[in-house]
């Protein structure tokens, strides 16, 4: 399975902060990726970008002080607060899925 995230200009992938941890968006396609953009204006900073291994290792490295998980964005939710919560095992999974095929 492709996934999606959302990069900035200087390679840092979007998170959001919260109190204990910070959230990664992912999308399942760009045109999912693309359309929550238009509504954010958080994300007008950054681009859709395909999110792999190496994506994957950036963003864990990136929480080694704070924790990291991933949010799986249900299609068609403008605002990302409706979606799946991820664990980087389950990334891992999904992103091996497609090696596989």
């Amino acid at each position: 399975m492709d996934l999606f995230g959302m990069q900035s200009a200087n390679g840092d992938w979007f998170a959001i902060r919260e109190p204990t941890r910070l959230r990664v968006p992912l999308f399942s396609s760009v045109a999912e990726a693309r359309a929550t953009r238009a509504f954010n204006v958080d994300l007008l900073v950054c681009t859709a970008a395909l999110f792999d291994e190496r994506a994957l290792k950036q963003v864990a490295e990136l929480g080694e002080d704070r924790g990291v998980y991933f949010w799986l964005v249900e299609q068609y939710s403008r605002n990302m607060r409706r979606g799946t919560a991820l664990e980087r095992e389950e990334v891992q999974r999904m992103l091996n899925e497609d090696i596989g095929n």
